[in-house]
């Protein structure tokens, strides 16, 4: 459960900023930008996974009549890329949600390759202040396609062992359909659907799913339903959820696929900033997945290390904000998420909704990566 995502790394060595997932292009007149090929750990996964497929002309889409929340905010996914040459350490479980560093609990007995220098700090739990990131992990490993997928990383001594829930148990391939991973509210991925830097300031469209987090007072639960708190592609909910999940529609669950329909417009929004027009057209052409919850009143797309620092940078204003406030990226991600829709036919065999996709497949993966290098 995100409750904030302050969190300070000095990792800047083990990230890997955005390049150009767009280097390769064709120069057609119908769509000169179109790649033709892509980095499988900048834009990770099988053409056909659910974080690549876009939505179909045969959605079937519900209101999900979402109002406005008190906040906007990111949920940042720690996406790292091991170096080969770093040493062996153990993997614990944390000792709780707010104090992750400590314990050896284990059931695995499992050791990881990490960099000794590499600290993802615990959460805080004070009088004065409480941050209880989610820190939903991805580590590409030296071999350059395996993910190994944590929740809540964390990591608070030089050297010393890495604390976080392992899931799933058997790795998966940048190659594969990538659907499950480290939000453990969900039960989805760490890597697929997280905003990378540069998508939110460059020229190009972002074109991929998203990963949504609604306060989970809006997510339906009920034990007897046929989707009891999620649905495919998550394969579970919050184990609190009988507790704190207080909605009413059975359609807003944990995987539900949410988007905006065709007839609405950037024009019929209001929109007016550019990151705001360029996550409407990515939630209205590919969606976004519901895959945690926020622990209040606030509304949050997840996104890697360093796309709130650069946003900021270039617009001055940041991608979190609380009302009452004149930030602009706040009132266009209102005005988005109260168009949202819940594409009801969304299933393994009708990713989207099914029928003539709204855009292309993404383009084949690289067939080498270098991705591990550090």
């Amino acid at each position: 459960m995100l409750v904030t995502i302050t969190i300070s790394i000095g990792l800047a060595n083990y990230f890997k900023p955005k390049q150009s997932i767009t280097a390769n292009t064709t120069t057609s007149a119908a769509n000169a930008n179109t790649p033709t090929t892509r980095d499988p750990w900048l834009w990770p996964f099988s053409q056909d996974s659910i974080w690549n497929m876009p939505i179909g002309s045969n959605a079937e889409y519900k209101p999900a009549n979402l109002p406005r929340s008190a906040r906007s905010t990111i949920d940042i996914d720690l996406l790292f890329i091991i170096p080969a040459s770093s040493p062996l350490r153990p993997l614990y479980d944390p000792d709780s949600w707010t104090k992750r560093c400590s314990g050896t609990t284990t059931y695995e007995n499992l050791s990881i390759p990490i960099p000794d220098d590499l600290i993802v700090p615990d959460a805080i739990n004070t009088l004065v202040r409480y941050s209880t990131p989610n820190n939903a992990a991805a580590l590409l490993q030296p071999d350059g396609r395996t993910i190994i997928q944590l929740e809540p990383m964390a990591r608070c001594q030089n050297g010393g062992p890495v604390y976080g829930y392992h899931w799933p148990k058997k790795d998966l391939d940048l190659y594969s359909q990538g659907i499950a991973g480290g939000h453990l509210g969900s039960g989805l991925s760490s890597l697929g659907g997280a905003i990378r830097q540069g998508e939110l300031i460059g020229s190009e469209p972002i074109r991929h799913v998203l990963k949504l987090e609604l306060w989970e007072k809006y997510i339906y639960y009920n034990p007897q339903s046929s989707t009891p708190g999620y649905r495919w592609p998550a394969d579970r909910a919050d184990s609190a959820a009988p507790k704190i999940y207080k909605g009413e529609d059975p359609q807003l669950v944990m995987g539900s696929l949410l988007a905006i329909p065709p007839e609405v417009s950037e024009k019929s929004l209001g929109l007016t900033t550019p990151a705001g027009k360029k996550l409407f057209h990515a939630l209205q052409d590919y969606g976004a997945y519901q895959v945690d919850v926020t622990g209040r009143d606030a509304y949050a797309l997840a996104a890697e290390q360093g796309v709130e620092e650069e946003f900021k940078a270039t617009y001055g204003y940041g991608l979190t904000a609380r009302a009452p406030t004149n930030n602009p990226f706040y009132q266009d991600f209102m005005k988005l998420v109260q168009a949202l829709h819940i594409v009801t036919n969304n299933g393994p065999d009708t990713v989207g909704g099914g029928g003539q996709l709204r855009e292309p497949l993404a383009p084949t993966l690289a067939k080498t990566a270098d991705s591990n290098s550090d």
